[in-house]
């Protein structure tokens, strides 16, 4: 009788089969996870040259083991630092809130610095988020998310130029722009579409949050409208997968 025969019969029976091998790197990750549980969060870990020491392993086990951490969040690699126990993810809400407020609800000092700012002629997509004419000139900011100094996630923001003239002016009056809508246009955000995906960083992303290129990212798309339903805003928006986190309250509907 065959291996696999067996091994059903076996299943079939209850009994536990045939058990899979566990492979080397595995074995290091649990350990380091051990090793994680008994630091403080943020307090750095040991060199990959020193964990293969210690483990008397290959640099490439241990560079996988500790990239698996980082991936799940339990490990945060700072570029040209190293790595870190993560800290607790920062949390927010699924609303309709701006970056500043969710910051603030956290307890958090939130920061923006300005990366890019100017106009750029709508293609057909934009220009239906945004109904515009294709061609039509739309602002876009990009922006570096702070909290607390660190950086979280870069936005980029469009809005037709046409409703919100002068706006890039206005911007350097106020730190949160739903609060420059609100006061020098009247317009207050009330309904949203929201999409998350995941995705890899790329080279520039990494440099400028400082992570290592291909790791989880968080891709948030956000298409908002106004009490008339009207479109005010397209943002695209890429955070630190190892920091952030997305909550959501769940109702059933009624039948």
């Amino acid at each position: 009788m065959s291996t696999d025969v067996s091994n059903a019969q076996r299943e079939r029976r209850g009994e536990p089969g045939r058990v899979a091998r566990v492979p080397k790197y595995y074995r290091i990750k649990k350990r380091l996870l051990e090793m994680t549980e008994a630091r403080q969060p943020g307090a750095p870990m040991p060199a990959e040259r020193l964990l293969a020491l210690d483990f008397r392993t290959s640099r490439t086990t241990v560079r996988k083991a500790l990239q698996e951490l980082v991936g799940e969040g339990r490990l945060d690699r700072v570029q040209g630092k190293g790595t870190f126990v993560a800290r607790p993810k920062v949390s927010r809400t699924l609303d309709l809130t701006s970056y500043t407020e969710d910051m603030e609800a956290q307890g958090m000092r939130p920061a923006s610095r300005v990366l890019d700012i100017g106009y750029v002629s709508a293609d057909a997509v934009l220009a239906g988020l945004l109904d515009v004419t294709a061609g039509e000139r739309v602002l876009r900011v990009e922006r570096l998310r702070l909290a607390s100094g660190e950086p979280m996630a870069i936005e980029a923001t469009h809005l037709p130029d046409r409703r919100f003239p002068g706006l890039r002016r206005n911007l350097a009056k106020y730190t949160s722009l739903y609060t420059a809508l609100a006061e020098q246009y009247g317009v207050r955000l009330v309904e949203a579409d929201e999409t998350i995906e995941t995705s890899l960083a790329t080279p520039r992303e990494a440099g400028l949050l400082g992570t290592d290129v291909g790791l989880p990212m968080l891709l948030l798309s956000r298409h908002s409208r106004d009490a008339q339903g009207r479109p005010v805003e397209w943002v695209r928006s890429v955070y630190r997968g190892s920091r952030y986190k997305f909550t959501a309250t769940l109702t059933r509907p009624a039948h």
